[in-house]
Parts: structure tokens; sequence; C-alpha cells
């Protein structure tokens, strides 16, 4: 693999070409990989993998050694990481939810992460990093869940050093292979360039379409918080059933009167309410998705008329509308 060697030498043009770029990266890789970590990790649309396969390639050629391209990826990992988590402790609920919202990944609702959070605990930050959607969503629900700092660190970092190891083996495995790669894309010149630019737009394009496609195969006929307030008062009440997560559940209490169903669990039973009464589906997430799915397979099962509540149990509690702790309602369910 010569080629890098090549462009570490070459001086940096003025014109933004595959060689100047490649040069950059020749010289400031370490830096480069830092900063393309830690905006990954802070929950910007920039993927770390190519760059740290890329870098991990120049290391054959002594521009750096794969552990310093380790070490520093870890610290950028641990870096943003450790906002997320005193996020998470500080504001808790409202930077789920931010997260939730602003992700691109329609996997990283929160009902589905904290199930996971729930069921493993902050050993998860383990691979978190390597399921979709669920690393940043994990550090702020350590940070949520007061789990100690220094074992948020311990468990974090070694999360990190998974999630960078990878591609940093596959640089080295492979160097050959990214050297004739590059070596294409310099010949290219500007269209090099323009290559890499279309490329990550492409991956930007297809994780909107995908959340957009998503939302859309979910919508549905929604109910307002307030509609469903003054159908509680009435003699037709309907139906309310709770898709969250047992630790949402409790963190910040339930709709009075709601009954808790997991959506995710085909093996758990489906309600037992009429099929033909109104029934009310309401979940955390900004978009509804859980609340929308759990409503569509209560459609699949029979039931008549289910719709989703409208900004689910925040829309409610921002309302200023009564809920009841989550022991409470399982308790007076049980009776």
């Amino acid at each position: 693999m010569q080629a890098p060697e090549q462009w570490r030498a070459a001086p940096i043009s003025g014109a933004l070409t595959m060689d100047a770029l490649l040069t950059y990266l020749g010289r400031h890789g370490l830096l480069l990989a830092f900063l393309n970590v830690w905006a990954s990790q802070s929950g910007l649309p920039f993927p770390a993998y190519p760059t740290l396969i890329v870098t991990s390639a120049l290391t054959m050629q002594g521009a750096f050694s794969p552990l310093a391209l380790l070490a520093v990826s870890v610290a950028a990992c641990l870096i943003a990481d450790s906002a997320w988590y005193f996020a998470g402790r500080r504001y808790g609920n409202r930077v789920l939810r931010l997260m939730c919202r602003i992700s691109l990944s329609p996997d990283s609702c929160v009902r589905q992460t904290e199930s996971l959070f729930s069921r493993w605990g902050v050993a998860s930050l383990m691979v978190a990093k390597l399921i979709p959607g669920f690393g940043a969503i994990a550090t702020v629900l350590s940070g949520n869940a007061r789990v100690s700092f220094a074992l948020f660190l311990l468990m974090d970092a070694i999360g990190a050093a998974l999630y960078a190891g990878i591609p940093i083996a596959i640089g080295l495995l492979f160097h050959d292979a990214v050297g004739s790669a590059l070596e294409v894309l310099a010949a290219l010149g500007r269209f090099g360039v323009l290559l890499l630019v279309a490329a990550f737009a492409l991956f930007i394009a297809a994780k909107w379409w995908q959340r957009h496609r998503l939302i859309a195969e979910l919508r549905m006929t929604r109910i307002d918080v307030r509609e469903l307030e003054r159908m509680l008062a009435s003699e037709a009440a309907p139906t309310i059933i709770d898709v969250r997560s047992q630790a949402s559940r409790e963190r910040e209490g339930v709709i009075p009167g709601a009954l808790h169903w997991s959506e995710e669990e085909t093996a758990d039973p489906l309600p037992d309410v009429d099929r033909d009464a109104e029934v009310v589906v309401y979940c955390a997430c900004p978009n509804e998705v859980s609340a929308a799915r759990g409503a569509q397979r209560l459609k699949r099962a029979g039931f008549v008329n289910v719709r989703p509540v409208h900004g689910g149990i925040h829309a409610w509690i921002a309302a200023g509308l009564p809920v009841e702790r989550a022991r409470e309602a399982e308790e007076a369910q049980a009776s």
C-alpha cells in the first residue's frame, strides 16, 4: 500500500481534490478520527466507521499507531457519552424525548431501548454501540437511572473499545484493498470528492426515508389528551392501554385506569377487553411509534376502534392531567 505514503508527503493544494483530502488525512488522521467519532456519538449523522477503516489502513505506513487510533476513538466516545450521561442525570425525560425526536433511526424509540436497558442494566453499555439506535439513549438512561459515574465509564470504555476496534481491525486486515480503493478515488480528483459527498448524502437520505416511511405506515387517526380527558369523564369511558416499558411507567406514572400491555412481546396475551369497545393506546415516543404499532396489532387481532394518543404520556403530563404511580395502578388492577 504505497499511495498513503505519497499522499502524506505531498503538499496540500488549495483545490478540493481527493489528493488534498487524503494528504490531510495522512497528516491529521488521529484528529479527524477523534472529531468524527465524537460527532457520531454526540448524535450527529456522521458515520465514523469509514474514517476509522481508512485511518487504520494508514497505520501500516507508520503515520500513527493502531493503539493511538484506538485510544483517541475511545476518548472521543467517553467525552460525548459523558455529556449525554450528565444530561440524562440532570434533565432525564426531556433528554430522552429529544434523542428520540432527532434520531434518524426509527429503532431508537424510547420504549424499545428502555426495555433493553431494563433487561441488561449498565452492562448493556458494553454492546450498546453495536445496536442501531441503542447506544446514545443507553448513556442517557444510565444517567437518568443514577448509575455510578465510575461504573458508567468502565462499561462505556469497554463498549467504546469494541465499537472502535472492529473498523480498526478491518482497516488493518484489508489495508491493501483500502489502499486500492483510495487510489481509484484519488485518480478521480474532484470527482472523487463529489462521489464521497454523494455517498454521504445518500446515507442521510436513506436514513430519513426509512424514518419517514415508518411514520407514514403507522399514521392513523389520533386522539388528543383533552378529548381523552372528556371521554374518561363520560359514562362511555374507553379502555386505555399503556405500551411503555416498566421503567418508564415507574418513572413517569401512568394515566389513571390504564392497562399495561407490551406490543413487542408476541407471547403476551391480548388485553381481556371487548373487541368492540373503544380502545386508546399510548407510549412515550414523540411520534407515537410504539403506540401506533400496538394499535395496529390490536386491529389485526379483531379490535374495531383503536386509536393512539397524540403526544403520549408527555402530552398528558404537559396538559396538567393527573397520573398514578405505576405500582399503585397495578395493585388497583390486581384487586
